[in-house]
């Protein structure tokens, strides 16, 4: 066995993580609206994923046409050889959607929200909706017909087409008739009848009135489709002119996104041979990159669908309430930090006493500058507006903004100029690597000179997402991680990367080689007969420098336990490989996103959280930073954390040998372990503490062999961190309470919206 054995191809991993999530979307543990949800998501990820890596694979295998290409470096495939292995995996997901999808609709029926199904119709119902079209959608509709005296139209990206083959009246010849199903349109209709709640989508409702359009005698076949066009946009395509302002340029490639060239073609209900062959022909598609499917060719309709069934009241249809704790009233995180370290974990804790902490910096006579790197923000974003208020107030506030932040491009142009606008100095990183990192220094000044609080997380300033993704806040008034942070936004200034760190991570330098020492440091520690180990917990993993040290570490009797959500390049307990290799997937309620990084040398746990992933566009392409953590409080928190979801039997799924995942289950009478609810037990009464022993109940990760705090002081305890066997596989059903009913945390908040459960679980760019 060579060690390409243990490499798995990036695209297909990324397509197996997409398959966990649609699994979810028949997945009887988790609530019918939920259900539906998911089904929603893996339509958005697979339409990013066609316009993302998909594009930027096709454009490669173009240029490379007829040239010898330079192989991926794990798999030994080409481009062209990846488009072609993705392609059917692509049709067989579909397949599973489809056949998913209409389970969905049953289920649905059986709660009251009936589709409506235009081949089906009564008299009664053809007559209301004959009467409809005719009235709302017919006046504000736009055919084309497509012949030898009128061009091809362009077909927008992710919009919806009626298509129909149109006989000519007076020859033989055709032409095609293509009427956009435009964005503008209200897409779904609600209709109630008899106690039940009728849905219909517009698409659906032209298609089957193609005839009053076109002319009954006229139209041979009909369709929908939808486009995917390559979203991989270059900024350096529009550097050439370096008096063009950078915002400019940015919005300048925007718009030429909208017309990159076309890479999927979706159509319903069936293919038409000769509509699918003129398509094909003037979008330059192979007919490999047509995918004809039953459900619809956009889901994003369930969300509307379920805020619907929210308001109507059926709270058993969803995930029961969860809110992000609240600190008690007279809580004051800075004040908090300036006695010790401080973590807070999102969504299970507010990011409110973060925001709070920086209104009181703006208004702080103390307080001479704010900065922050911004990655993602929210599109009301109160952290923006502090930000602002200080600059307002005389503060120094310098914005990173990165601008390159895939598909918010746009929101960060606007903000940008709202902080400029407000005196914020706004600087936007580097020319060759994109800033990822999650980084803030509010420094002060007073009599005894300068002092700083800092602030390194896995996620970003986005109060939103905050309550949808998981990750770690680390704040601190430590004064050597100040001064390296102020060394990090001093290089950033003027385009220098980060050489030197003693406590913080900072790529490209000085990110992996840290941990790969680290790894070396287990490493020889098991070789010395130590207990060593490893938990990495991240989202993605395709570095052929960090799978080739997990290789070694494993060979050396290191156990390493991976947790790693999305893309995973490398294969579990291969034979004389990666035995020693345990790596296993959680996908649940909420967006598995924070990353931290665990060695365990036998003796002590150096331990650290970072923006980054083990992929090496962050690796070696990106500025992340991240943090060694080494207050011991601390450390036995994220220690439980890591402990809490490798005992996981309700989110996770484990990888075999073979690349598969394998869902983990209880054993009859074992307790349901979520370990994403079970946090809020975790953390309960947190604020300013140290980290509890959570109780033996359902949704908590408690173990004989996890070990626990039995005093409340900020001492190192005997045993941080003690390894623990794998947990074992389980294929028997589960006996005990479903989790929808595990008893959770609610504290007071306003309730959380659904809209950016589109993207949660999106890879790219996060």
């Amino acid at each position: 066995m060579n060690e390409e054995n243990i490499f798995i191809n990036r695209e297909l991993s990324w397509l197996d993580f997409n398959r966990r999530v649609l699994v979810l979307g028949k997945d009887k543990n988790v609530p019918l609206a939920e259900q539906v949800k998911f089904l929603a998501i893996y339509g958005s990820n697979l339409d990013e994923f066609f316009m993302v890596r998909v594009g930027s694979l096709q454009e490669r295998a173009n240029l490379m046409r007829g040239k010898k290409e330079k192989r991926e470096n794990k798999t030994n495939m080409t481009s062209e050889e990846q488009l072609t292995a993705i392609m059917p995996k692509t049709a067989q997901l579909q397949e599973d959607c489809d056949k998913y999808y209409a389970r969905a609709l049953e289920n649905l029926a059986a709660c009251g929200y009936q589709k409506v199904d235009f081949d089906h119709l009564s008299k009664e119902e053809e007559h209301f909706w004959k009467k409809y079209f005719q009235s709302e959608l017919f006046p504000i509709l736009s055919p084309q017909v497509v012949d030898n005296r009128h061009p091809f139209p362009f077909l927008r990206n992710k919009e919806i087409y009626l298509g129909v083959l149109l006989k000519e009246k007076h020859s033989n010849e055709q032409s095609l008739g293509i009427v956009p199903i435009s964005s503008q349109m209200e897409r779904m209709h609600i209709v109630k009848k008899d106690g039940r709640t009728l849905f219909a989508l517009v698409e659906e409702l032209v298609l089957h009135y193609a005839s009053m359009i076109f002319g009954k005698e006229t139209i041979q076949e009909k369709c929908l489709f939808r486009v995917t066009r390559n979203a991989d946009i270059d900024v350096k395509e529009g550097m050439m002119d370096h008096d063009i302002d950078y915002r400019e340029i940015m919005a300048d490639l925007l718009k030429r996104r909208r017309k990159l060239a076309a890479v999927r073609l979706q159509v319903t209900p069936t293919a038409p041979q000769e509509v699918v062959r003129i398509l094909c022909s003037r979008l330059e598609l192979s007919h490999r990159r047509v995918f004809a499917q039953n459900s619809p060719l956009d889901l994003s309709f369930f969300y509307k669908l379920t805020s619907r069934m929210e308001a109507d009241g059926h709270p058993e249809l969803f995930y029961p309430a969860a809110r992000p704790m609240l600190p008690p009233p007279e809580y004051d995180l800075a004040a908090e930090v300036e006695k010790h370290d401080v973590l807070l974990s999102y969504p299970y804790q507010s990011i409110r006493p973060f925001i709070t902490m920086l209104k009181k910096a703006a208004q702080d006579p103390e307080v001479i500058s704010i900065k922050m790197t911004l990655y993602r923000m929210a599109r009301e974003s109160q952290i923006v507006q502090a930000l602002m208020e200080a600059a307002e107030n005389g503060k120094e506030v310098v914005a990173l903004v990165e601008l390159r932040a895939r598909f918010d491009e746009q929101n960060n142009i606007d903000w940008s100029k709202q902080l400029e606008e407000a005196g914020c100095t706004v600087i936007y990183g580097f020319d060759d690597y994109k800033v990822h990192s999650k980084l803030t220094l509010i420094t002060k000044k007073n009599q005894d000179g300068y002092a700083y609080i800092t602030q390194i997380g896995t996620g970003n300033y986005n109060e939103k997402t905050s309550e949808l993704y998981t990750d770690y806040s680390f704040i601190t008034a430590d004064p050597e991680i100040g001064e390296e942070a102020s060394n990090v936004f001093q290089n950033l200034a003027v385009q220098k990367l980060t050489e030197t760190s003693e406590k913080m991570l900072v790529a490209p330098l000085r990110f992996k080689s840290v941990l790969l020492d680290e790894m070396d440091h287990v490493i020889t520690a098991a070789r010395l007969g130590r207990p060593a180990s490893m938990i990495l917990k991240n989202n993605s993993i395709s570095d052929r420098d960090i799978i080739l040290k997990l290789q070694e570490a494993s060979c050396a009797g290191v156990r390493i336990d991976m947790i790693v959500r999305g893309i995973c390049c490398v294969r579990a307990e291969v034979p004389g490989k990666t035995e020693n290799l345990h790596i296993r997937s959680l996908v649940g309620r909420y967006l598995e996103h924070g990353r931290i990084y665990s060695f365990y040398d036998g003796q002590k746990t150096r331990i650290y959280i970072a923006s980054g992933d083990f992929l090496t566009r962050n690796t070696e392409c990106r500025v992340e930073v991240g943090v060694r953590i080494e207050d011991p409080v601390l450390v036995e928190k994220l220690s439980r954390i890591l402990q809490l979801q490798l005992h996981d039997n309700v989110n996770a799924r484990e990888m075999r040998a073979d690349g598969s995942y394998q869902k983990v289950k209880p054993a009859p009478g074992e307790p349901i372990v979520n370990g994403q609810m079970g946090m809020y037990e975790l953390l309960k009464d947190d604020w300013g503490k140290a980290a509890p022993a959570p109780k033996k109940t359902p949704a908590s990760a408690e173990t004989s062999n996890i070990k626990t705090h039995q005093e409340p002081v900020r001492e190192a305890p005997k045993a941080v961190f003690t390894p623990i066997e794998p947990p074992r596989k389980k294929t028997a059903p589960a006996t005990t309470k479903p989790i929808e009913e595990m008893p959770i945390v609610i504290t007071e908040s306003k309730p959380k919206k659904q809209g950016l459960l589109s993207r949660i679980f999106s890879i790219f760019g996060k």
